[in-house]
This record gives structure tokens, sequence and C-alpha cells, in this order.
């Protein structure tokens, strides 16, 4: 599926989401009587809904069991609400516990397929998303989550982030860097401020320019973005790395100005991994790393992104993997591709 442009057209916008308690072990579970409802155009999933998809072998080997972390919106208790482990098993934590999060929707009944065929790498299309013709189309005009053909060798493929840096397209490696297979790993640096001359700027706004991305693509990189480093501490909300309360009302006043930085705690695209564990076993695919993200936890801290997506944080002179994120010109075009993994969007200076 596609970024819909036009929500409304496309999401029941006034779904009901079945929040009701429930403690029952998984392979039990009842389908809820909706007890407690949310009316919203967004969701999770709840756990019967993922018991449904639950064959109820030890690991859990139903379809969406993704190998990661991520929560549902079944309460536990008045305390505690259900998610599900990285090997298909239910779990339970407190709400300030750091998941991954899956999105839920529902689509309109009248919504019609027109291409692809549903797998990661050529998703469906939907009628009315489904572009073609883009070349010469400015990349800004793009979605979030689509892919980008963006550097060398195996480390090509990124991710539109965002557009907050003006006209400008924000991209991030769709995993983080790798060489020969293995990935690479940095200390953030002797202090928790990301800059360019801390030792994980240093290499973004260095090697990296030279050795993972030629002066081809360099050049479409805006020489200047803002990076905003605000602190996220226990418990404290994602929105206080770039802004000042939860409101949004104004940005934080801790910034840095550098060509190549990283993702913030909580953006777009952050914790996105392909699989943490293999399915009906609790060994590692290998397919992960923990990585950095550019947000202090504390004066001593900074904010982590560990292997199976939950969020961590650790002493800055760990070493752990980079994922460059960075700001596209605004005179970036589509020359092909349609923007999914299996055929991204190959791009260059108009």
């Amino acid at each position: 599926m596609g970024n819909l442009r036009d929500y409304e057209d496309f999401i029941v916008t006034d779904a009901v989401w079945d929040a009701t308690m429930d403690a029952t072990d998984l392979g039990s579970i009842q389908r809820p009587n909706r007890t407690t409802t949310v009316t919203d155009a967004v969701g999770l999933l709840n756990m019967y809904e993922y018991q449904s998809s639950y064959t109820g072998t030890t690991y859990g080997n139903g379809y969406l069991n993704n190998g990661l972390n991520w929560w549902t919106l079944t309460p536990y208790s008045s305390s505690y609400v259900r998610s599900v482990n990285s090997n298909g098993i239910g779990s339970d934590a407190t709400p300030p516990a750091l998941y991954g999060v899956r999105p839920s929707i529902n689509l309109k009944s009248s919504v019609r397929i027109v291409d692809g065929n549903g797998t990661i790498e050529n998703p469906y299309r939907l009628e009315g998303d489904n572009d073609t013709s883009l070349s010469g189309t400015l990349l800004s005009s793009r979605y979030s989550g689509e892919y980008v053909r963006f550097g060398n060798d195996e480390n090509n493929l990124y991710r539109i982030v965002s557009y907050e840096n003006g006209m400008g397209t924000k991209i991030v490696s769709a995993e983080p860097l790798k060489s020969n297979g293995e990935f690479i790993t940095s200390a953030f640096g002797d202090t928790t401020t990301f800059s360019s001359t801390n030792t994980i700027g240093t290499f973004l706004n260095g090697e990296y320019l030279t050795s993972y991305v030629d002066s081809t693509y360099s050049d479409m990189i805006e020489d200047s973005t803002t990076w905003y480093l605000g602190t996220v501490g226990s418990s404290d909300s994602y929105k206080l790395a770039k802004y000042t309360d939860t409101n949004m009302s104004s940005t934080v006043s801790t910034t840095t100005n550098v060509k190549v930085g990283l993702l913030r705690f909580g953006e777009l695209m952050a914790g996105q991994f392909e699989r943490y564990a293999v399915k009906d076993s609790y060994s590692s695919t290998g397919l992960t790393t923990n990585y950095w993200t550019l947000t202090p936890y504390s004066s001593s801290r900074v904010r982590n992104v560990l292997d199976d997506s939950t969020a961590n944080d650790n002493t800055p002179t760990r070493s752990y993997g980079v994922r460059p994120s960075l700001n596209l010109k605004s005179n970036v075009v589509i020359t092909s591709g349609n923007g999914t993994k299996n055929s991204p969007f190959q791009i260059e200076l108009s």
C-alpha cells in the first residue's frame, strides 16, 4: 500500500477499537465484549486479534509475529498493558515501557487494489494512490516511508522520513550501515551532545561522505540542516526531543547545524527493522543491531534503539550502529522507480 494522500477517501475515520482489559493466557483469550472502546481513525491491534493469527506453538509462528517487541491496546490490569515480545509470546509491561508501535487502520470497503502482489518488496497499490510516470517529479512531493536509492554498494537503500527542513526531503538509511555484510559501530562521543566534531558526527560528516556516499549523491544533500537535541528522560514524551513541551508550541533551543546527522528519539522511521528473532526460536536473525539516536537521555547518557525495536539509553562511549539521516535539496527529482523496496526511487538534481 502506498502513502494515502487523502486519507478520508481510504480510511474509516470513526473506527471502533476494543480496548477491554484481559489477563487471560494467550491461546485462551475470548473475543472482547467492548466493555472499553475508543473511536478514532488509527489504533493498535488487541490481544485477541493477535491470537487469531497464532497457531498455539511454543514461540508463536502466526503471521502477525514480526520478531520484534510491540504494544497491543489491551490492558492486562489497571497498571500493565499487554504486548508481544520478539518470540511471539504474549507479555505485559507498565505503560512507560518503550516498545514498538504497529499502527492499525480500517480501510473502506470501496477501496480497490490496482497493482502489487502484497509482498514487502511489492506491496499492494490502491486505486487513487497508484502513481505512474513519475520521471521528473520532485522527490519533495512524495511520502514518508517510500524507498529511495541513495549511496553506494550495500548501503544504498534509504527511506523518506519527513519534510521538517523547508522544501527538502529528510531521508534515513533503511538499516544501520554495513561493511562487507557486517554492521559497523561507533562511539557516540565523549559527551551526550551531537555535533560535527563529536565522534559519530565526525564520521558522518567525513568518512561517510567520502566512502559511503560519492560526490554524485553528496551534492544532493543540503550543506546545513538543523538537528534538534532536546533531552528525553525517563517517562518523558518523545516530543521533547524537538519541542519545549508536549503541545509542540515551540522548538527547543538546543540544536546543531551540520550536513549529516541521526534520527531523533521517537522520530518516524526510528526502530524500523525486518526481524530480530527467528520464528519458533530465540535465536537472532542477524538482520538488526543496536544503533544511536542523537537525543540525550541525561547529561551522561544518550538514547539508542535496541535490535529488538525497544528503546534504551547508554553512555556515549559505547559503540553502537550508525543510521545516517540527511536532508536532500528541494530540486532533487525522481528519474525512475515507484518508491517500493523492490523498485526504489532513482534520483538526481534537476
